[in-house]
């Protein structure tokens, strides 16, 4: 374990091995940090905040300060990230809030890149990857694998399937279908992350059936829940998941195929 001698760091932090905090650093009193954490430099750990094993941390990043939420009163709230993130340069993570369940939580494998932002609450799930000052909202939930566009922004309590690309300066306001393709200022829904889904070898049978039951929930009958539940009993699961995904309760609407 090494520590700077300009870092400040309370006697209350649980430091695991290996870890190694930089130049002028400040750890609070109730902070974990797991084996082999780094904090590069300027780097502030705050609150109930817990960084898994092997995040590396650099300069100026600021985790577990207080919502920016003006219902916030002070209580007990949490941050939790899981191992091997990388988070650059001037990102930010706040605590949970008791109306929002109390945590804000980060998966592992995630890449953050600099000045984005993970507001309260958040569930951020595995190697996701947020580009350049791209902002997450509060009560977003952010499934495994999307990508996010730099200067992107999720609208609060919105949820971001699995596999699903939003590009850059996309403001998203209704939920995102698993593997969905979000393009344009206003966040439309353009088709089917291909990249993605071949990057990850999904079998080409499984992106057809994807292909198709897109063109229904695109041009078939009835309200987009009704064409969601058509896709309930087909035999591909990805598909599948896309069904449960649409028929679950969300607080938002849904970015519809134009």
């Amino acid at each position: 374990m090494t520590v700077h001698p300009s870092a400040i760091v309370d006697p209350g932090a649980r430091l695991g091995e290996g870890v190694r905090i930089g130049p002028f650093c400040l750890v609070g009193p109730e902070v974990v940090l797991g084996d082999g954490v780094e904090l590069r430099s300027h780097v502030v750990v705050a609150g109930d905040t817990e960084i898994g094993a092997g995040t590396t941390v650099f300069p100026h990043a600021v985790l577990g300060e207080i919502p920016q939420d003006l219902k916030y009163a002070g209580e007990r709230t949490r941050l939790r990230i899981g191992p091997r993130n990388r988070i650059r340069e001037n990102v930010t993570m706040n605590l949970g809030t008791a109306g929002g369940g109390g945590e804000t939580r980060v998966g592992e494998g995630c890449l953050f890149m600099a000045g984005c932002h993970v507001a309260h609450d958040a569930q951020v799930g595995d190697r996701v990857i947020v580009a350049n000052c791209a902002a997450i909202a509060g009560h977003c939930l952010i499934g495994d694998d999307v990508v996010i566009g730099g200067l992107a922004g999720i609208h609060q309590w919105v949820r971001i399937g699995r596999g699903a690309m939003i590009g850059a300066l996309a403001m998203v306001t209704h939920d995102v279908i698993p593997h969905g393709l979000v393009q344009g200022p206003r966040g439309e829904l353009d088709g089917l992350n291909l990249v993605g889904l071949k990057r990850r070898g999904v079998p080409r049978e499984e992106i057809t059936a994807l292909r198709h039951a897109y063109q229904a929930l695109r041009d078939g009958e009835g309200a987009f829940q009704d064409r969601a539940r058509a896709l309930a009993s087909a035999d591909s699961a990805m598909v599948r998941e896309w069904a449960d995904f649409v028929l679950s309760s969300s607080d938002r609407q849904f970015l519809t195929p134009r």
